[in-house]
């Protein structure tokens, strides 16, 4: 009668969160279709997990899928992550004694996968520390960064192995998206250290002409690719892996670094790691 009674309410509980996940999917559902921009969307619950901070609370990763009615042929895909008891819903919640939002208590967990073969830009699967490095090439901050910690890890391929994902901010910088494109180009044809040379690309971040990036492009890298090298196949495979791999991390600035499957927050870990 108890293992009974037991599986009985083991199965509420279940029935139970299926609801309110439900619910909620309806709801952000019905707040997004209110945008006059949105043609249609589609949300569903990935992943939820319990609030410590926070009883009786839940984070949720929510997948939004969305058709805005300018380009109707184009999907929009965005992880983002919400709260809710089941009753009330919100975009944000902060621990008032130290001041972090727990947006960073439901983030996805670093997964090996994300070691991928085709982001090794130095070191090997062998080296003792992994480091994974999300960046815009235009982005001031990966600019003050980014070359140098890259010029300091390749130094020692035993110590370090560096995982570079491509993140272009294309609201800001819409000339880092065809230079990422360039970039996964010239990795394809064998060019060394293109990561480390594309952040002295001189072009304005607010260019669109892809004529004059592809310019920039080969006169920092010393390469000669033409328009139809940047959109084969293979380089835009290469770019949506890296975009799906932010995506699913829900990255959200750059630059971004992981240690060891750690996110690195003030980005120096590779300098104290023994």
């Amino acid at each position: 009668m108890l293992r009974l009674l037991s599986a009985t309410l083991l199965l509420s509980s279940v029935l139970s969160a299926a609801t309110v996940n439900e619910n909620i999917e309806e709801f952000l559902t019905d707040k997004f279709e209110e945008n006059d921009k949105i043609e249609s969307v589609s949300v569903k619950i990935k992943e939820s997990v319990d609030l410590k901070d926070l009883k009786g609370w839940k984070g949720y990763i929510v997948e939004v899928q969305a058709y805005l009615k300018n380009n109707p042929k184009k999907q929009v895909q965005q992880r983002m992550i919400w709260f809710s008891d089941g009753k009330i819903i919100t975009k944000e919640l902060m621990n008032m004694d130290s001041g972090r939002s727990l947006v960073d208590a439901v983030k996805p967990k670093f997964q090996n996968k994300f070691y991928a073969k085709e982001n090794l830009i130095y070191g090997n699967e062998k080296s003792r520390h992994k480091v994974v490095i999300f960046s815009d090439p235009l982005c001031p901050f990966c600019k003050g960064y980014v070359p140098g910690a890259l010029k300091d890890m390749k130094k020692d391929p035993a110590k370090y192995a560096v995982y570079y994902y491509h993140m272009p901010l294309e609201r800001i910088h819409p000339a880092s998206v065809e230079i990422v494109k360039m970039a996964a180009a010239a990795q394809l044809q064998g060019v060394k250290d293109v990561m480390l040379k594309m952040y002295d690309i001189k072009v304005n971040p607010r260019e669109k002409d892809v004529k004059k990036i592809l310019a920039a492009f080969n006169q920092a890298i010393g390469t000669k690719l033409i328009e139809k090298d940047i959109n084969d196949i293979k380089v835009l495979r290469e770019v949506n892996h890296d975009f799906d791999a932010a995506n699913e991390l829900m990255v959200a600035g750059t630059p971004t670094v992981y240690l060891d499957g750690k996110l690195d927050e003030k980005k120096l870990g590779y300098k104290t790691v023994k």
